[in-house]
């Protein structure tokens, strides 16, 4: 008689630790669930009212969602949007869980590391043998595989393809004495000596600046100490003015962060949970939002991976060196320091009308991150700038499935007509 094995036992799942902040995005979601039971409270007891003038101009369905409630049976309606509201917060569970359980892995980056400096790199996606060289630069607040995030989501691939050598420069990890840098000693310390290697590596040929987000405003930074050693400066998304759309937001968050700043001294930086809360305060919902459709997701489907990459990529951030937190948050969104001329690298002002060379801004129509207007006055700025508008999202202008139309393709040909 065979002795029966005891079931084998299913190994452990490693989950994913996001989305970040998680106790805010499960807080939002339950806000949402429990919101639409009391709201359906205020409409049935008429507490919500719509100006009819208004509302046709705001909202066309706003007198017809009126007509509907009165209408109908309290008791049915009371039922039909528990239930409704109980589907989508099973929905935003069940995506979440998805997304903390899959499987997916990023590659590691087909690049060569040609030089380091405290925790940056600077990868090589290039041969060697390409006629014009970019100097790539992300936001300090991210990691740089934005710009290398899938095979087929890759503007560095992309450029390689395309003649182009590029030179992503890779912050990584804060590590030892860059924990008290300002943005003037990273610039000074740490992107110039990867610009000297990048310069170094182009022997000659035309070598061409381009900032993503406020990495933006440190390749303008570096344009004008090293303007007679580059060929042109790409701005991608770069914000400028932070008065330009709604000021009185911009100053609520920096007094909120001067509230925090003694803490980030004494921490040493600004926690990644406390910098992903901000940005999730643009859209508090959108967790809510998009992992619910990600439930829907085939988890094998380009859809589902491409979703994951990007967010891994959104919370696999760094803590943010608190001199850079109080010169970003107090000094660019509460004082608007670039944008009055104020802002200064090495006690040098930042100043867009000194760099005289060509260049170019892409200014995506749908950015929430860096509104259209906070960009466009930067563009204005510069002497000899072509601006380029995009038909898409902070995000998706580099990465999505329209990435290669809306800026791969006409950033790489700006480029090669560098000389």
């Amino acid at each position: 008689m065979t002795e029966r094995q005891p079931p084998r036992a299913k190994p452990e799942r490693t989950l994913r630790p996001g989305p970040r902040p998680l106790p805010l995005h499960l807080a939002m979601a339950g806000a949402a669930w429990t919101g639409s039971l009391s709201g359906l409270s205020a409409s049935s007891a008429a507490w919500m009212h719509w100006n009819a003038s208004a509302s046709a101009r705001a909202n066309p369905l706003a007198d017809d969602l009126a007509a509907v409630l009165a209408a109908a049976e309290p008791a049915a309606l009371a039922e039909a949007v528990r239930g409704a509201a109980a589907r989508r917060l099973s929905a935003f569970l069940d995506g979440l869980d998805a997304y903390r359980s899959h499987d997916f892995k990023r590659a590691a980056p087909a690049a060569k590391i040609v030089w380091t400096g405290g925790g940056a790199r600077l990868l090589d996606y290039g041969s060697g043998d390409e006629a014009h060289v970019v100097l790539l630069i992300p936001s300090l607040v991210n990691r740089c595989y934005i710009l290398d995030l899938l095979p087929r989501r890759s503007l560095a691939a992309f450029l390689a393809a395309a003649g182009i050598r590029p030179l992503l420069f890779d912050w990584g990890d804060i590590v030892g004495e860059e924990f008290g840098f300002d943005l003037g000693d990273f610039v000074v310390k740490r992107v110039e000596p990867a610009f000297a290697d990048a310069q170094r590596l182009a022997a000659g040929r035309p070598l061409t600046l381009a900032g993503y987000c406020m990495g933006g405003n440190i390749a303008l930074a570096l344009a004008q100490r090293r303007i007679g050693d580059i060929a042109g400066l790409a701005l991608l998304a770069t914000p400028w003015d932070f008065h330009a759309e709604r000021p009185e937001s911009a100053r609520a968050l920096a007094a909120f962060a001067g509230i925090l700043m003694p803490g980030f001294r004494t921490l040493g930086a600004m926690p990644l949970d406390v910098l992903q809360g901000l940005f999730a305060g643009l859209d508090p919902l959108l967790a809510y939002r998009k992992f619910r459709r990600f439930a829907a997701l085939d988890p094998d489907v380009e859809d589902a991976l491409v979703f994951v990459a990007l967010e891994d990529w959104l919370n696999d951030g760094v803590p943010l060196p608190w001199r850079v937190a109080e010169e970003c948050l107090i000094g660019w969104y509460g004082e608007n320091t670039p944008g009055r001329g104020a802002w200064t690298i090495a006690g040098v002002p930042v100043r867009p009308e000194a760099f005289t060379k060509p260049a170019l801004a892409v200014i995506p129509n749908n950015d929430r991150i860096v509104p259209p207007a906070s960009a466009l006055p930067l563009a204005r700025a510069l002497p000899s700038c072509t601006t380029l508008r995009a038909s898409a999202g902070h995000i998706g202008m580099m990465a999505g499935s329209r990435a290669e139309t809306e800026l791969w393709a006409p950033l790489a040909e700006w480029i090669r007509a560098r000389v």
